[in-house]
């Protein structure tokens, strides 16, 4: 198992780093040219500006029971379909429930946003302390229901 971050412009990024330390699961942080990042803990994948092109390189790094945290609902879909668990920044987990309504939200916004101009949809509100304690409980207890998971199956072998 490892954690895969769409890290461009990630909020929760050194909250999985401080978490994956602690149980000790590797980190992979992927960025475009644009960014700039650095780690102590993770290794950090610079991929080449373009449409997409983190997106891509993240999910042919993905593998079955990876856990991938990005806000893009595309890429989680993804993810879902290799076998990998996805997170939002929120704490949300995405899953195989809930991604049609997402995607269709998520396409009748690009719509609305599309018919007019007029139409400027609030962008998401200030992260807040509260935002960062959601996140970090809900990856807590993803990584921990993993790990259950894992020595259980070993243990029936």
């Amino acid at each position: 198992m490892q954690i895969l971050i769409d890290a461009d412009a990630c909020p929760v990024v050194k909250i999985t780093e401080k978490t994956a330390k602690e149980y000790q699961i590797p980190v992979i942080l992927l960025c475009d040219t644009n960014h700039i990042l650095q780690s102590d803990y993770s290794t950090v994948r610079t991929i080449g500006a373009g449409a997409d092109a983190v997106d891509f390189a993240l999910i042919n790094l993905c593998k079955k029971g990876d856990i991938v945290v990005t806000q893009d609902y595309g890429v989680a879909a993804m993810a879902l379909g290799k076998g990998a668990y996805a997170i939002h920044q929120s704490g949300r987990r995405y899953t195989d429930e809930n991604m049609d309504r997402l995607l269709m939200e998520r396409h009748l916004s690009k719509k609305a946003r599309r018919a007019s101009a007029k139409n400027h949809l609030k962008g998401p509100s200030k992260r807040s302390r509260e935002d960062d304690l959601a996140f970090e409980g809900a990856l807590r207890r993803l990584v921990e229901e993993l790990r259950e998971i894992n020595n259980q199956s070993k243990s029936n072998c």
